[in-house]
This record gives structure tokens, sequence and C-alpha cells, in this order.
């Protein structure tokens, strides 16, 4: 673990109204909401927000800054980010990942590994992606989810995005693990579901971890339990 929740005790006791940025590793099945609303209470602060949302399913680096600290959320949330993927070709689920059920299974019959990777390469770069209708993109004062789950579905605008580098750390047909790191804004969800398009038989994510934001990393950050922990036995109730 990092020293981050050290240096966030330091400086209170030097500044008391300084607040803090601290490293979360948000668990699965949480959203980025909850994490923010449990350090809320667990610190007693007022004001906290974290910088760049993951989805429910997905797991790993969250940026939380309470007190005078919120003043660079936007900053942190500007900053490239790396994550690790496993995704299954030959589905499709409505949500781009597990959270929704199938909706459409086609065969690889003739897709070889050899045509993974020239996909995959093709994707590294400057893309134009379309923000999937399972997110919390606000549309009309509305997030997206919310439209989807009432079976609805809202144009989007295309986004800039850059892919700075995809790495192949696995692929054992139909499963594919990969690392990306990309710009602000990217959707993994939508490049997984975009890649399924080129190979003509379609993919979802089945997991997805965030590891960098910039120069932090998710081995330095705070579990759940480890904000917990600390915040009954040393760190100063108001940050």
């Amino acid at each position: 673990m990092t020293n981050a929740t050290e240096q966030a005790e330091a400086n209170h006791e030097a500044r008391p109204d300084a607040g803090a940025l601290l490293l979360v590793d948000k668990p699965a099945g949480w959203t980025s909401f909850d994490v923010v609303k449990k350090i809320r209470s667990l610190l007693h602060v007022k004001k906290a927000g974290h910088a760049g949302t993951l989805d429910p399913l997905a797991t790993g680096l969250l940026i939380v800054c309470t007190g005078k600290m919120t003043r660079d959320l936007a900053r942190h949330a500007a900053a490239d980010k790396e994550y690790e993927v496993s995704l299954l070709l030959g589905s499709r689920t409505a949500s781009g990942d597990a959270e929704t059920p199938v909706i459409e299974t086609r065969s690889l019959d003739g897709i070889t590994a050899g045509h993974v990777e020239h996909a995959i390469q093709s994707f590294i770069g400057p893309q134009r992606q379309i923000p999937p209708m399972w997110s919390a993109l606000k549309v009309k004062g509305k997030r997206l989810y919310k439209y989807a789950k009432e079976g609805l579905t809202v144009e989007r605008a295309p986004r800039d995005v850059l892919i700075h580098a995809i790495t192949i750390r696995k692929i054992e047909l139909p499963l594919v693990e990969l690392t990306v790191s990309c710009s602000k804004g990217t959707y993994i969800r939508t490049l997984v579901d975009d890649l399924g398009k080129a190979l003509g038989c379609g993919a979802y994510v089945t997991s997805l971890r965030r590891t960098r934001i910039d120069h932090w990393h998710v081995a330095d950050a705070m579990t759940m339990a480890d904000l917990e922990r600390r915040a009954n036995q040393s760190m100063s109730p108001v940050l």
C-alpha cells in the first residue's frame, strides 16, 4: 500500500482545511458514488468527489478528493488511464458487459488469433466512439443508463478519444485479455464492442480493472476495508 494516506494525514495536521487525495481500489458491485458516499461517512466530511467514473462491475483505481483538494478533480479526471480488460468473443450484451444478459451469439468459425491481433492493432491511435447507452453520461439532464432501463435509445454524439497502446496478454478463443492505455473519455466497453463488430462476431467485457490514472497506480490504493480500519484507528475524522 502507498504512503498516500499517511501523507493525507500529515497534510491535515499541517493544514486542517486542506483536504486529502485518497487512492481507492473500488470493489465490484459498488458504484463510484457509493465509494464517495462511504468515505464521506467514514471521515465525517461534506465535500468529497471522485475523478472518473468506473462501471459498477469494474474494479480498480478511483481517485477520491475531499475538502479543498476537490479543486483538482477535473485535472485528475482529464489524465490518461490504463485498464486491464477480459472480453468474450462471439456474444453481445445490451450493456457491453456482464451486467445484462447475452442478446446475440455468433460463430467464431474462421476467426483465428491472428485475425484478432490484426483487428486489435487497428484500434490503436485516434478513434471516434459513440458512448454506450448503459453509461452515466447525461443527455437532456438524464443519465443514459436510465433511458436504457426504460428500453429507450437516444442519439449520442461521437467522441474523439486516443488509444495510446493495447497490449495483448492472452488469446485463448473465445477469451481475450488486454491492457489498454488511453485518453480520458474512452469507453472500454465501446472499444470491445467495436472490436467484436470489426471481427464480425460480437464481443463483450467480462471483467474490467483500472490500474492507473496518470502516475497513480492501483497497487498503491486502499481497499474499502483499509479505509474503514484506518478511519477507526488513526485517520483524522475531518479531512
